[in-house]
């Protein structure tokens, strides 16, 4: 069967970088990332996060081609902040919330385990 290998959708290559930065001389304070082995998840998280900080003007994002894990997120700030560190705080913010996330959800489930074990030895 001549398929791709499943694992190149998200493994990189040895030539390949996680996060390509490529500054757009066309408009002033704005950084058009790459990243690649990822897709519309990650992508949509970010744009989210970078619209809620302040110093960001513009942020939005496009897949190139949809049959190849890479997408493009173009950020315009206003000058007090450069777009890779707005892209930096709003990643440690979306790690941050997904952490909240992570610990509510266990605390929810080891309760409902614990009342539903209470429920079932009775």
């Amino acid at each position: 069967m001549n398929a791709p290998d499943r694992t190149e959708a998200f493994l990189l290559g040895d030539d390949e970088k996680k996060i390509e930065e490529k500054i757009d001389t066309r408009t002033p304070n704005t950084t058009i990332f790459t990243f690649n082995k990822e897709d519309h998840t990650l992508a949509n998280l970010l744009r989210d996060k970078l619209l809620k900080n302040s110093h960001v003007t513009f942020a939005a994002y496009r897949i190139p081609h949809p049959l190849f894990a890479k997408f493009e997120l173009r950020v315009q700030t206003d000058g007090e902040i450069t777009p890779k560190e707005a892209v930096l705080a709003s990643s440690r913010d979306l790690v941050h919330d997904l952490d909240v996330l992570k610990t509510n959800f266990t605390r929810e489930y080891e309760l409902r385990k614990m009342v539903g074990g209470a429920q079932h030895g009775q």
